[in-house]
């Protein structure tokens, strides 16, 4: 664990998000607070947070499983703890199936909340990649560059913007350029399970490729990049 743990808080009431940053600021946390799930996610777009706390009934557009999924989408390495209380458990069920590490019962207790964070932190430090297994998760290819500890996508230099299932079919290809790829194959990809069906395979992969190109190729109507092997599948060509 880093000697100093950058957290994020997020909830809408002032005497909670005084609470949370007080007891980890005397923790050794470098705390920032935001009020509202929109407060929150312009913190969230450049910024990297080693920890974010968030209630999940946040008022205005934006609560807590939506920061939850821009977190999970955007800084994958980010641990979350969500706050909730009894009436939430419904809410809190589905974070959890969102794969938060920890949550929390309103009204938080300081023991409470230390021993959760330090349980949370412990689990991601032993979880954390060596050097080695660091290297495996940047592939480069020529302009292009996934990063899938980051969950970067760069094309010469410029971020893609990619769904999860985009940005895992990228790194796929990627990793496998010049070979061709079969349809059944991308739909484990994508989808995570193997399609018996050759059609079925091909009209679901059509329909990635498809929103694919429009991303990252020059002319998605002359593909460059994604080239179709008639009857056989797809290969990445740089």
């Amino acid at each position: 664990m880093r000697e100093q743990i950058h957290t994020l808080i997020v909830d809408d009431e002032e005497g909670i998000r005084f609470f949370l940053s007080e007891t980890l600021r005397r923790l050794g946390h470098t705390v920032t607070v935001a009020a509202s799930g929109e407060e929150a996610l312009e913190h969230l777009r450049e910024t990297r947070f080693d920890l974010a706390i968030v209630d999940l009934k946040l008022g205005g557009r934006v609560d807590g499983l939506r920061l939850l999924e821009t977190i999970k989408w955007r800084w994958v390495d980010t641990a979350v703890i969500i706050l909730t209380a009894y009436a939430t458990m419904e809410s809190a069920l589905a974070a959890i199936r969102e794969g938060v590490d920890g949550y929390l019962l309103k009204p938080v207790q300081p023991a409470e909340l230390r021993q959760v964070i330090q349980e949370v932190l412990s689990r991601r430090l032993r979880s954390a990649p060596s050097a080695d297994e660091r290297a495996e998760h940047i592939i480069r290819r020529g302009i292009w560059l996934v990063d899938q500890e980051k969950y970067v996508a760069l094309r010469d230099g410029k971020e893609l913007n990619l769904t999860p299932q985009e940005f895992a079919l990228l790194a796929h290809l990627l990793r496998n350029a010049g070979r061709v790829l079969p349809p059944d194959e991308l739909v484990h990809v994508v989808r995570g399970y193997k399609c018996q069906d050759t059609w079925e395979a091909r009209e679901i992969v059509k329909w990635y490729i498809h929103r694919m190109r429009r991303k990252i190729e020059p002319n998605p109507a002359r593909p460059q990049h994604i080239l179709n092997v008639r009857g056989v599948g797809y290969r990445f060509q740089e």
